[in-house]
Protein backbone atom coordinates (compact mmCIF):
# COMPACT_ATOMS: atom_id res chain seq x y z
CA UNK A 1 0.00 0.00 0.00
CA UNK A 2 1.14 3.38 -0.02
CA UNK A 3 2.98 4.51 2.76
CA UNK A 4 1.91 8.38 2.92
CA UNK A 5 4.22 10.75 4.81
CA UNK A 6 3.57 14.27 5.82
CA UNK A 7 6.32 16.29 4.26
CA UNK A 8 6.77 20.38 4.47
CA UNK A 9 8.27 22.46 0.87
CA UNK A 10 10.35 24.98 0.90
CA UNK A 11 10.88 25.83 -3.12
CA UNK A 12 13.22 28.38 -2.79
CA UNK A 13 15.80 26.66 -1.52
CA UNK A 14 14.19 23.00 -2.23
CA UNK A 15 14.25 21.58 1.34
CA UNK A 16 11.83 18.30 1.67
CA UNK A 17 11.17 18.02 5.54
CA UNK A 18 9.13 15.96 7.59
CA UNK A 19 9.59 18.37 10.53
CA UNK A 20 7.50 21.66 10.47
CA UNK A 21 10.07 23.12 13.10
CA UNK A 22 13.10 22.36 11.54
CA UNK A 23 13.04 25.14 8.60
CA UNK A 24 10.67 27.74 7.41
CA UNK A 25 8.58 26.26 4.70
CA UNK A 26 5.90 26.94 2.07
CA UNK A 27 3.20 24.39 1.91
CA UNK A 28 2.16 21.38 3.04
CA UNK A 29 2.03 17.56 1.49
CA UNK A 30 1.00 13.89 1.84
CA UNK A 31 3.30 11.81 -0.18
CA UNK A 32 4.83 8.14 -0.20
CA UNK A 33 9.07 7.69 -1.05
CA UNK A 34 8.09 7.36 -4.65
CA UNK A 35 6.87 10.27 -5.06
CA UNK A 36 9.09 12.13 -2.27
CA UNK A 37 12.26 11.21 -4.86
CA UNK A 38 11.01 12.68 -7.86
CA UNK A 39 10.10 16.02 -5.96
CA UNK A 40 13.80 15.69 -4.89
CA UNK A 41 14.78 15.53 -8.82
CA UNK A 42 13.05 18.29 -9.71
CA UNK A 43 14.95 19.93 -7.39
CA UNK A 44 18.12 18.82 -7.70
CA UNK A 45 17.54 19.29 -11.68
CA UNK A 46 16.97 22.98 -10.74
CA UNK A 47 20.20 23.78 -8.62
CA UNK A 48 22.00 21.81 -11.66
CA UNK A 49 20.62 24.34 -13.86
CA UNK A 50 20.56 27.57 -11.51
CA UNK A 51 24.24 27.12 -11.69
CA UNK A 52 24.76 26.80 -15.68
CA UNK A 53 22.01 30.08 -15.36
CA UNK A 54 24.49 31.40 -13.70
CA UNK A 55 27.55 31.19 -15.59
CA UNK A 56 25.24 31.61 -18.76
CA UNK A 57 24.24 35.05 -17.18
CA UNK A 58 28.05 37.03 -17.97
CA UNK A 59 27.18 35.92 -21.38
CA UNK A 60 25.78 39.49 -22.25
CA UNK A 61 24.36 38.57 -25.62
CA UNK A 62 22.04 35.50 -25.08
CA UNK A 63 18.79 36.54 -24.52
CA UNK A 64 16.80 35.30 -21.99
CA UNK A 65 13.72 33.59 -24.58
CA UNK A 66 16.83 32.30 -26.28
CA UNK A 67 18.08 30.34 -23.35
CA UNK A 68 17.07 26.61 -23.07
CA UNK A 69 18.63 26.80 -19.13
CA UNK A 70 16.31 29.10 -18.48
CA UNK A 71 13.65 27.18 -20.06
CA UNK A 72 15.08 23.97 -18.68
CA UNK A 73 14.65 25.52 -14.88
CA UNK A 74 11.35 27.00 -15.56
CA UNK A 75 9.83 23.42 -16.44
CA UNK A 76 11.69 21.87 -13.75
CA UNK A 77 9.86 24.65 -11.05
CA UNK A 78 6.60 23.99 -13.53
CA UNK A 79 7.24 20.08 -12.73
CA UNK A 80 7.98 20.30 -8.88
CA UNK A 81 4.83 23.03 -7.87
CA UNK A 82 2.69 20.83 -10.19
CA UNK A 83 3.96 17.59 -7.90
CA UNK A 84 3.48 20.04 -4.22
CA UNK A 85 -0.68 20.91 -6.32
CA UNK A 86 -1.48 17.20 -6.60
CA UNK A 87 -0.37 15.99 -2.89
CA UNK A 88 -0.57 19.19 -0.86
CA UNK A 89 -3.28 19.98 1.08
CA UNK A 90 -5.99 22.11 0.60
CA UNK A 91 -4.09 25.53 1.36
CA UNK A 92 -1.45 24.38 -1.03
CA UNK A 93 -3.31 23.84 -3.55
CA UNK A 94 -5.20 27.09 -3.18
CA UNK A 95 -1.80 28.82 -2.86
CA UNK A 96 -0.91 27.79 -6.28
CA UNK A 97 -4.01 28.46 -8.08
CA UNK A 98 -3.67 32.07 -6.78
CA UNK A 99 -0.35 32.30 -8.00
CA UNK A 100 -1.44 31.40 -11.50
CA UNK A 101 1.89 29.21 -12.39
CA UNK A 102 0.49 26.02 -13.71
CA UNK A 103 -1.39 27.94 -16.51
CA UNK A 104 -4.36 25.80 -15.65
CA UNK A 105 -2.78 22.98 -16.54
CA UNK A 106 -3.57 21.60 -13.14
Amino acid sequence: MENRKVYYISVASGEISQSSDSSPWNFKIEANDEEITRLREYFDQNHSTDWQNFFRAHVPYVQYHYDRENDAYDEGLAGAYKMIYELGDEEARKHIDEMGILGGRN
